[in-house]
């Protein structure tokens, strides 16, 4: 079970915000979510200088408020709660520069920080750019790997929604190549069962219905074009309906996102990563969020990139964020009480 925050014993939610990238449009669509009121306290930690630029490069208005743990400020249109951290270099919008990459990690660390130390009831991040990070000499495949690794936790799920879509990952950021070999029945067991005990969590879904797709093109047609669905998936799928729990599986990747059988399930779990994102993102590319499941604290994200060519320019879409803030919202509120 996460533990109670701080915030939550006085009555109180308090969200960060990463915006990633200085560069892209995670300040953009930041400070586009700040012109309208929010029911809790938004924590933006960055550079509060970017933020004042592009918000004048956009048009709108900010204030920026230093972050002062002992003061609780609802959120207020048009300002934003910020936490500073300071880029190493100049920031122009729509322009990569590796020196900043230290700083992006920065926010995170600080982030994940504040929520063990249960100043906050959990963060959303904003796009960063994988490749630059990596550039700079940071090892870094992505937000769900550096939280989980800085968390100390074995396992965590990535799980995308869109609508009443979820849909969630056995494997996250590999190469196909190794896709295969990481779906071992240890993995596949762990990951089962975190996303299971998410579910019931935070979706307070007490048997939650699961669909799992097959690694193989027909989910192997019996052992001809592939065995990990005899050899792996299978017999995970068996262990667990003993233990009470409600799988559907392995089926072809190609029939398991048809509507009749979307609406038997509560989740499907794809294999590897483009076995579910082409769906997420053209279901809803400026809706939909990614969720993080086995964190000791809630994790949510946008689900696109840092859209170099739409920074500063005013034409960036913020409705993944506010989906990624209320669906935290959602998720936080039933307990707030407890």
């Amino acid at each position: 079970m996460q533990q109670r925050s701080k915030v939550k014993d006085k009555g109180f939610k308090r969200i960060i915000i990463t915006p990633g990238e200085p560069a892209g449009i995670g300040p953009d669509i930041t400070i586009a979510i700040a012109q309208q009121s929010w029911p809790v306290e938004l924590l933006v930690i960055a550079d509060p200088d970017v933020l004042l630029q592009r918000a004048e490069q956009l048009n709108l208005p900010l204030q920026c408020h230093l972050y002062d743990a002992k003061s609780h400020r609802p959120h207020q249109a048009g300002s934003l709660i910020v936490l500073p951290v300071k880029t190493k270099a100049a920031v122009i919008p729509g322009t990569l520069n590796p020196a900043n990459a230290s700083y992006v990690i920065k926010t995170l660390e600080l982030a994940a920080s504040l929520c063990l130390q249960q100043e906050a009831d959990g963060i959303v991040t904003g796009p960063v750019h994988k490749a630059i990070i990596n550039q700079a000499g940071i090892t870094f495949t992505g937000h769900t790997e550096f939280f989980a690794q800085y968390c100390g936790v074995e396992q965590t799920v990535m799980m995308f929604m869109v609508d009443q879509l979820k849909v969630a990952l056995a494997t996250t950021h590999l190469p196909l190549s190794q896709v295969s070999a990481k779906l071992t029945q240890t993995h596949l067991r762990s990951i089962l069962k975190v996303l299971i005990k998410g579910l019931q969590q935070q979706f307070h879904l007490t048997s939650p219905r699961l669909t799992v797709c097959g690694l193989n093109p027909h989910a192997g047609e019996e052992g001809h074009l592939g065995r990990e669905e005899i050899d792996v998936i299978e017999p995970v799928l068996a262990e667990l309906r003993a233990q009470g729990h409600h799988l559907i599986g392995p089926l072809p990747a190609d029939t398991a996102f048809i509507p009749t059988q979307l609406a038997q399930a509560d989740v499907t779990l794809a294999m590897y990563h483009d076995q579910a994102l082409p769906l997420i993102k053209y279901l809803g590319f400026d809706r939909a969020v990614n969720l993080t499941l086995g964190l000791p604290f809630i994790r949510t994200s946008v689900d696109h990139g840092t859209a170099l060519h739409l920074a500063g320019t005013g034409r960036a879409d913020s409705g993944s964020m506010q989906s990624a803030i209320k669906i935290l919202l959602s998720s936080i509120r039933p307990s707030s009480n407890a």
